[in-house]
């Protein structure tokens, strides 16, 4: 059997860096693309130093000829969407429909998924979501989300592309300098004491960013791909004050959050994944939350300057 040719955009971002890692594992030849310089992708084929919509995208398609296309590009921040989001429009629906018009024309038989969000759900109406309720997302991002999503279903409605689209929940992992696990563990070990945004009611659904890269390339290489959806969770509802508990108990401190009682605009109040579409690809997440939370935490404290 050939080994994909895989192209990575956003190869230096979290996930695109595991995802990346996994590829290159298997022994596939992974190719990134990304603004950084690329310090840290020794494990690719090849890297690009790229900044996306470019015109030397359909010269690096043809010289690659990529038959798997994992596209994790874009900005991942709610509250920059939110401040300013000319830049989180421009490099989400933007950048999306300039890759895979390349594609289009350069890679018509290449395998595409797009990593969307669960922010495109906004505030769920029944949970656990599952990917037939309809979106109705509260910030920029998720709405630019959906925008990108909705160009995916273009180009395999009316060009025949392959794609398929993933909306990833929570996801978290070594690597992970942002967000609300490693606020908490920074917050733990530079401070005597936990003071974060919201009630501590409000939920999510985490997922290691191991399990992330590999339903990533099973629903690559297995998936239908014509313009399905696939959340991309563990199915395991926990809530933010859980979370500030499990993160103390990993990092062996005895100090409980307390709440300002303030929900950030763009913020969803719960998440919970309805799964079965992806169990019925056969993939099942591998890493527990707690297991997940003891290695970031050990990871975190030795990021972390006192």
């Amino acid at each position: 059997m050939t080994k994909p040719v895989v192209l990575v955009t956003g190869a230096c971002g979290f996930l695109g860096r595991y995802i990346s890692s996994f590829v290159a594992r298997r022994g596939w030849p992974a190719y990134g693309i990304d603004v950084p310089p690329g310090d840290n992708t020794g494990q690719l084929a090849g890297y690009s130093q790229m900044f996306l919509p470019a015109p030397e995208l359909a010269n690096l398609l043809e010289e690659i000829k990529p038959t798997v296309c994992i596209h994790c590009a874009g900005r991942a921040s709610v509250p920059e969407s939110l401040t300013d989001p000319v830049p989180d429009y421009e490099a989400g629906p933007t950048v999306t429909f300039h890759l895979l018009d390349c594609l289009r024309r350069t890679a018509p038989r290449c395998r595409t998924v797009f990593l969307s969000s669960a922010a495109v759900y906004g505030d769920p109406v029944v949970l656990p979501v599952d990917e037939d309720q309809p979106p109705m997302p509260i910030s920029p991002y998720g709405f630019h989300k959906w925008q990108c999503e909705l160009l995916c279903k273009e180009f395999t409605q009316v060009y025949g592309l392959a794609v398929g689209i993933v909306r990833v929940f929570s996801a978290y992992g070594e690597g992970l300098r942002r967000q609300v696990v490693w606020d908490i563990c920074q917050k733990l070990l530079t401070t005597k004491e936990l003071r974060l945004q919201g009630t501590g009611t409000e939920t999510r659904d985490f997922i290691h960013a191991l399990d992330v890269a590999r339903a990533v390339v099973q629903i690559a290489t297995e998936a239908p791909l014509r313009g399905e959806v696939y959340n991309l969770a563990t199915g395991r509802e926990t809530s933010v004050r859980a979370l500030a508990d499990l993160v103390a108990a990993s990092l062996g401190v005895e100090i409980r959050a307390k709440f300002d009682g303030v929900v950030p605009p763009g913020n969803p109040l719960r998440w919970h994944a309805d799964i079965h579409r992806l169990q019925g690809l056969n993939f099942y997440p591998e890493v527990p939350l707690e297991q997940g939370i003891d290695q970031y935490a050990l990871w975190c404290r030795a990021e972390t300057t006192f």
